[in-house]
């Protein structure tokens, strides 16, 4: 007896999730991308004998649906997480602080790191920690906190603007990919909600040991093949057709797959050009979800100048730094640290001569030994549309996995999973997005 097939558009950590999970349910599944690699918005690649990342892609504890894929892949060893949150602060001028949760149940496991610290007044945090707690009690469902910032929501109950630079933002950017005064309330609850406040390590810190490509795209590739998942790299889809027997994706050569159903798992704005001419209307809210950059520093010193495995910045444009130097492979002797700077948006209009002038100095303001050293090459790399802009009103246009074709269903971090764009998100809509897929196919097929 056949089985249904299913084409996957896309090689992005929502592309395999759900090529997988259809393969086992027992779908005849073909994946598709358009890069020679696996893992979308999360690579590799090779630089003057060193392998970098393209950003620093963190996670937290309460990922369980990443950390589970990383297990499917059978890559968990490359990476780790926290025993427990701590996250070393560096200001210029001044000696670094631990930001350390305590074993206490939440809030109060965050009571004693709040409590000592100082780049917030006394005042500031006891204000802090009254909006914490209030924070705690919003109900994320509720559409109305998407109709606002969490700036302007922390600012009526008295965080001005330096408690949100040297603390909000420290969890916002990197998980929002904006500052507070820009992102929406709704989210910003759901994060501090989820990675802070619903258990205590919820927020411990996971970090990819690995390179990218040995967490996420080489051992994609093998399990996809284990799996009985056909996938072709360099293969553009570049129109979606309607057939008599569900769709046909073709190339801009001609080349077709034909399929049942068809999971489109590009970013929004790649997925709302290939729909639109079977969803229009949806295509153009897709794109009204605009977009937010990423740009990362790329930093090799001859010595080491960082005795930190990672730091955040305040009083700096250094948001967070990372000791990539082992991952890399950086020459005996150097220390290659990754600058990761979220909602850039100003950064993205200078040119790699202003961001080496603005950021080297604003480096070695925070670190006393790399004013000595010697920078043996500086590389940034940029992510134009890294993620949705989460703004307020975009709730309303992430869509849910299924569209009005039959058939043809959406996966992506930007569609509605209730998470921010991360790589959770992303995950979760592939596992949602396959369960759509496979609703579409005749009962009898699939697990045949």
């Amino acid at each position: 007896m056949s089985r249904g097939r299913v084409v996957v558009v896309g090689g992005g950590l929502a592309g395999i999730t759900a090529a997988l999970d259809c393969a086992e349910a027992g779908a005849r599944v073909t994946l598709v991308e358009v890069r020679r690699r696996l893992g979308g918005a999360a690579y590799s690649f090779e630089r003057e004998g060193m392998r970098l990342d393209n950003g620093q892609h963190v996670f937290l504890r309460c990922c369980t649906a990443y950390r589970a894929l990383l297990a499917r892949l059978g890559s968990e060893r490359h990476v780790a997480v926290q025993e427990r949150l701590e996250i070393p602060v560096l200001s210029p001028g001044k000696p670094p602080v631990l930001l350390r949760r305590g074993s206490l149940p939440p809030p109060f496991h965050l009571a004693g790191a709040l409590a000592r610290y100082p780049y917030l007044k006394p005042a500031q945090r006891l204000s802090a920690a009254l909006a914490a707690r209030a924070l705690s009690a919003l109900d994320t469902t509720d559409p109305a906190l998407d109709e606002r910032t969490l700036g302007d929501w922390l600012g009526d109950l008295g965080q001005n603007e330096q408690s949100l630079a040297a603390l909000w933002d420290l969890i916002a950017l990197p998980t929002l990919n904006l500052p507070a005064r820009e992102a929406s309330l709704a989210l910003g609850a759901f994060v501090f909600q989820t990675g802070l406040l619903a258990s205590a390590d919820a927020g411990d810190i996971g970090f990819h040991v690995g390179t990218l490509a040995d967490v996420i795209g080489d051992p994609a590739e093998r399990a996809l093949a284990d799996a009985g998942v056909e996938y072709r790299l360099g293969w553009r889809a570049q129109e979606l057709k309607r057939t008599e027997g569900g769709f046909e994706v073709q190339t801009p050569e001609g080349d077709g797959l034909s399929a049942e159903a068809v999971i489109v798992a590009l970013p929004h704005a790649r997925a709302a050009g290939l729909i639109e001419p079977l969803l229009p209307r949806q295509a153009e809210s897709i794109r009204g979800l605009g977009s937010s950059p990423i740009i990362n520093l790329h930093v090799l010193y001859d010595r080491t100048v960082c005795e930190e495995p990672f730091a955040a910045g305040v009083g700096t444009p250094v948001q967070y730094l990372f000791d990539r130097s082992a991952a890399a492979g950086a020459p005996p002797g150097c220390q290659y640290l990754a600058v990761s700077l979220s909602g850039a948006e100003p950064e993205m209009e200078l040119g790699a001569a202003q961001l080496r002038e603005r950021y080297l100095p604003a480096i070695e303001a925070l670190l006393p030994g790399a004013r000595g050293a010697k920078v043996e090459s500086f590389l940034a790399t940029r992510e134009h549309a890294a993620t949705f802009r989460a703004v307020p009103g975009c709730a309303a246009l992430r869509p849910g996995p299924v569209t009005e074709v039959p058939g043809l269903v959406l996966a992506g971090s930007w569609t509605a999973t209730g998470w921010p764009a991360t790589l959770e998100s992303a995950v979760m809509s592939g596992h949602v997005a396959a369960r759509a897929a496979l609703a579409r196919l005749a009962p009898e097929a699939v697990g045949a």
